[in-house]
């Protein structure tokens, strides 16, 4: 149990809006890049249709394994339990952990792609949807890891909750890197 006057234990709703708000903010401005990237690929996505059924899935999962991983850390700073030392084998765990989750989950998606655009007469190949898919997936990933450590390690040293703080800014950040990896890969890819 926390103790009552730790910044880290406070459930004082003041404490988390003063900290969250400018957050939130500053992140909702951060994700109009991604829309913007989004808007400005309509032509890649409108010559390959299949490519817009995987935006979503890219960019939410990216968000999913970083927060995934922001948990984790955040769960192990609540408990003592880590200081991120890069000799702590736990620590190199849960990133193994999560790009061979990363893996998995974005070479189903590629399969998942396929399969709807051998339905809808895509001419995008398997082998040309896995491309995209584990490269831009497992880059994705990388950002997310990186991220995660660094919101969680920053709020932690401010005496913010990073449960507060770590899974808003991994998951917006992520959204915007993933936009712009997932869309520069393909148009790479495909010659756009």
């Amino acid at each position: 149990m926390a103790r009552s006057g730790s910044s880290l234990g406070s459930w004082q709703w003041q404490r988390i809006v003063r900290n969250m708000f400018p957050l939130l903010v500053v992140l909702s401005g951060i994700v109009l890049i991604a829309g913007i990237t989004l808007e400005d690929a309509e032509a890649l996505l409108d010559e390959y249709g299949l490519l817009a059924v995987m935006v979503p899935t890219m960019v939410g999962m990216g968000g999913n394994l970083g927060a995934i991983l922001s948990a984790r850390l955040s769960t192990r700073f609540h408990l003592g339990t880590t200081e991120l030392d890069p000799r702590d084998r736990d620590l190199w765990a849960n990133i193994l952990a999560i790009l061979a989750l990363a893996a998995t989950v974005f070479t189903a998606q590629a399969v998942g792609a396929y399969i709807i655009g051998f339905v809808i007469g895509s001419s995008l190949g398997f082998g040309t949807l896995l491309f995209i898919s584990l490269v831009s997936g497992m880059s994705l990933a990388v950002i997310a890891i990186i991220f995660s450590f660094a919101a969680t390690y920053v709020s932690y040293q401010l005496g913010i909750d990073p449960d507060d703080t770590t899974i808003p800014i991994v998951t917006n950040v992520v959204d915007v890197f993933g936009m712009i990896i997932f869309i520069g890969v393909s148009g790479f890819v495909l010659g756009f």
